[in-house]
């Protein structure tokens, strides 16, 4: 798969920008808050229909204005995919795939698999649980459809039944079948999440190890209580308890994902080079198995990944990104003499853009 043309109109400070990108490496410098970073947004969004940075829709208009639209035209496994999304204040917004509106959006996740590597990916580590639950649902619902349908219909019973708890309700019939719905639907949720890491760690140690090049060993450990009991019956067990707190406290919602750096907790010990190392690593590993699980090769987003990195691991994520086993490449740095190393390395396909006030200007193009 590649993204072929980009069009952004109001979206964030980007006014107007008409974007014609290489299918192998494009890479972006300019300063801090010039547009580098809602230009990836923007693609993203083209993806999972919605901002990574989780704004509000209408957020996302340029304050100016009352419309933003994106659109790109994809390549995508011998055929073109147009895809285009509106939004206007105070409106439902439109997510339309080849002049084709979605009935729901879920449809649409898993059809551009996308891998983002930013500095907010800080927050796996040190954020709370949601943010590691995320990571994972992120991977499986871009190449699961079943995985996806589960874990909204949980999340949509769990939503009831709190609203339940909340209004002290009586009825535990209601009850009964809200929780038979969390206990059907969870247990798939758990199944694949476990497998997942089951798959995923040995991929993500070897990248971890080739980047760092240490005998520091990273492992990660999927933590749930559904390994110790049935969830119906817990949730009717605690169905009192949960109407004194307002909410359910149990579930695959409470599950963790523990990040370990040497059997560690590594939010505990990772210095700030070992915990970039580690999420860099981590997403590379997703990458891989979206690759080897979907239908196409993935596009993968690296916005300003090197700072806080030494000389030898940014010379080693230079040469794996520059590797064949990579699709399409979209960079972004502040600092151009990085994006020209990638660049020298390379013997196919790049662009290089400057982007300055929400501008995007083409520099360089090289074509085989």
């Amino acid at each position: 798969m590649i993204l072929k043309k980009l069009s952004i109109l109001n979206y964030k400070n980007i006014l107007q920008a008409e974007v014609s990108f290489s299918p192998a490496i494009n890479c972006f410098f300019g300063n801090n808050g010039m547009g580098k970073t809602n230009l990836l947004d923007a693609i993203y969004y083209l993806s999972f229909c919605k901002s990574h940075i989780h704004l509000p829709d209408q957020q996302l208009i340029n304050h100016t204005q009352d419309l933003c639209v994106l659109q790109g035209i994809y390549e995508y496994e011998g055929r073109e995919e147009d895809i285009y999304c509106g939004i206007r204040r105070r409106q439902r917004k439109q997510f339309k795939r080849n002049k084709k509106e979605y009935d729901k959006l879920s449809e649409h996740i898993g059809l551009l698999p996308l891998v983002l590597v930013s500095p907010d990916d800080s927050e796996l580590i040190q954020g709370g649980s949601e943010e590691r639950r995320r990571f994972l649902d992120v991977i499986i619902s871009q190449q699961d459809k079943n995985y996806l349908h589960a874990l909204i219909q949980y999340n949509k019973a769990l939503q009831q039944r709190n609203t339940l708890l909340k209004e002290q309700c009586s009825d535990n019939s209601l009850f009964e079948v809200l929780e038979m719905q969390l206990a059907l639907y969870g247990q798939t949720v758990y199944e694949k999440r476990k497998a997942l890491i089951e798959a995923f760690t040995p991929v993500f140690n070897t990248y971890y190890q080739t980047i760092c090049r240490s005998g520091e060993a990273v492992s990660l450990r999927y933590v749930s209580k559904l390994d110790d009991y049935q969830l119906e019956t817990r949730l009717a067990e605690n169905r009192e308890r949960d109407k004194i707190l307002g909410y359910t406290s149990s579930g695959i919602h409470k599950d963790e994902l523990e990040m370990l750096l040497d059997n560690c907790l590594i939010r505990r010990v990772g210095s700030q080079g070992q915990n970039k190392t580690y999420l860099i690593a981590l997403k590379l590993a997703q990458y891989v198995f979206l690759k080897e699980k979907g239908n196409t090769c993935p596009v993968l987003l690296l916005d300003d990944i090197f700072d806080k990195l030494d000389a030898e691991r940014v010379e080693e994520i230079v040469r794996l990104v520059s590797g064949d086993h990579f699709g399409q490449i979209f960079i972004t740095d502040t600092n151009r003499k990085y994006l020209d190393a990638i660049l020298e390395h390379i013997n196919h396909d790049y662009a290089l853009f400057r982007v300055e006030q929400g501008e995007v200007q083409t520099l360089y193009r090289k074509t085989e």
